[in-house]
């Protein structure tokens, strides 16, 4: 037998550089509280997949229309990929191939809005309400190829205001109707969308990244029915790798495919599609409703407790995965808040917040979410703690024995509560 161009050397011996970050990554991920909404954690089953050799196999095009050979295994997970989403989310056609959120939405732009099309304007939600740079932000490639225009929420309540949305549809007449957020933290009622979008003609779009796994396990309201094209990511609430997917009405699964291949990407990754296919599974089973509900009361009890410690709750609640408070009656920044909270073992981001007065890079708000701690198995009174913490490490930004105590307490809880994916033997404290 020959020897192999590549010894088969384990990461520590092949690059002890990259083990060693990764075996501190591992360690930070685990001890710390993860309260960023758009991140999850993975599981054992979703992460063999992302890591198999299916990394290795070149497959452009669709199954059964490949331009490359020894496709015969491969065709096989896709199919399994797309039929489990059209099963879990009631679709009519749903391509796994985008590489990831942003490249979605820019290919249901493209599928929607062909080139020539006489009308090329897009209304959605803008980025200081709630919106995604995809949304048609000055700075996205989106706003180069499409006319945007941006809807806000109302000035008091922070919600949205329908009437005000179905008066600037009217006066803009969109082709496209965008419904979906990163920091709304309520109900996206896409039925009234769907209203508005049909009175001037227009497509709904919906972006469920952030709530798909709650759409899947039946704690949100789904848009598939309403919508011509749904975009989501695979991860967030949904668990998965990071991907992307589209769904759609079989009237657009022909032009929503050929935007995505030929038109924005190449081969698509396949370990990270069997990747996708298995958190579809994993979201289909009974477990996984009580989880996306649990996501919900989880987030209802950290509001109420942010509420309690003084800190401004957008909306006054929550109604999804996600909570967004203005960290400012504490006498701190969003950005001074993040810090602090940070350096107690707290992992969130700093935000706008509705009609913010501060710039986006020194804002007033800060964005947290119970995905990641529902994962591992948190409930309501944890929430309260945490909710606690927060405060605390706002108040004590300045403090660092203070910020130092609350990471202990941090990581005594997380310590007894092995996030998925994570086998033993579990990593020391850091």
């Amino acid at each position: 037998m020959t020897t192999s161009m590549l010894p088969p050397l384990a990461l520590d011996d092949a690059d002890p550089e990259i083990a060693d970050l990764v075996a501190q990554e591992r360690a930070r991920q685990f001890y710390c509280a993860k309260l960023i909404p758009s991140e999850n954690y993975a599981s054992q089953a979703v992460l063999e997949a992302a890591g198999s050799v299916l990394a290795n196999k070149y497959s452009e095009g669709y199954p059964r229309k490949r331009y490359y050979e020894g496709q015969q295994l491969i065709d096989p997970i896709e199919e399994l990929a797309m039929s489990r989403a059209k099963a879990l989310f009631g679709s009519d056609h749903a391509n796994v191939q985008p590489y990831s959120g942003s490249p979605a939405n820019l290919a249901v732009y493209c599928a929607l809005l062909p080139q020539g099309a006489p009308n090329q304007r897009i209304l959605a939600l803008g980025l200081p309400a709630g919106g995604h740079l995809t949304h048609g932000h000055k700075v996205s490639a989106t706003s180069r190829f499409f006319e945007f225009a941006h809807y806000g929420v109302d000035p008091v309540t922070h919600r949205f205001d329908f009437s005000a949305i179905a008066a600037q549809a009217r006066d803009y007449r969109p082709a496209v109707l965008v419904a979906g957020c990163t920091a709304y933290p309520r109900i996206v009622e896409f039925d009234r969308f769907a209203e508005i979008a049909a009175e001037v003609g227009a497509l709904l779009v919906a972006d469920m990244a952030h709530i798909a796994g709650l759409v899947a396990g039946g704690a949100h309201p789904s848009p598939v029915p309403f919508a011509a094209a749904v975009s989501t990511t695979t991860h967030k609430t949904l668990r998965g790798p990071r991907g992307g997917m589209l769904l759609c009405k079989s009237a657009y699964a022909q032009a929503i495919d050929k935007a995505v291949f030929p038109g924005l990407q190449g081969g698509p990754h396949n370990h990270t599609t069997a990747a996708v296919a298995v958190a579809l599974k994993e979201a289909a089973q009974p477990a996984f409703r009580a989880y996306a509900a649990q996501v919900v009361a989880n987030a209802r009890a950290l509001a109420d407790t942010l509420a309690t410690e003084g800190l401004a709750v957008v909306t006054g609640g929550t109604d999804n995965h996600l909570v967004l408070f203005s960290t400012m009656p504490l006498g701190a920044t969003g950005k001074q808040a993040a810090k602090a909270m940070d350096l107690a073992g707290l992992e969130a981001n700093f935000n706008s917040i509705p009609f913010d007065p501060q710039p986006p890079m020194n804002p007033s708000g800060v964005r947290v979410g119970t995905p990641s701690l529902t994962s591992r198995g948190l409930g309501e009174a944890h929430m309260r703690d945490v909710g606690r913490w927060i405060a605390r490490a706002i108040r004590g930004k300045d403090d660092p024995a203070e910020l130092a105590r609350i990471r202990g307490e941090v990581f005594d809880l997380m310590g007894h509560y092995p996030p998925p994916g994570f086998a033993p033997p579990y990593p020391a404290r850091p």
